[in-house]
């Protein structure tokens, strides 16, 4: 589900990407704990707000149909 119903209230795309290689965690699921302990981390050190831009509607739109092309 996306968007308002998701109750997403700014639009936007959000994906991860996760390099693997095999057998860089012993349990696949380790890595759910190494994002959460980066994430926290980058909490600390960054002001996510400060650092934010306002995009316009054509800029997202742009933004996504380059990861369309990129990810199709």
């Amino acid at each position: 589900m996306d968007g308002p119903q998701a109750g997403q209230t700014v639009p936007h795309v959000h994906i991860h990407i996760l390099p693997r290689k095999g057998g860089n965690f012993q349990e696949n699921d380790e890595i759910y704990d190494a994002i959460d302990g980066k994430e926290k981390e980058l909490k600390q050190n960054l002001d996510l707000d400060k650092e934010r831009k306002d995009r316009s509607f054509e800029e997202m739109a742009e933004e996504a149909e380059e990861y369309r092309r990129l990810l199709s």
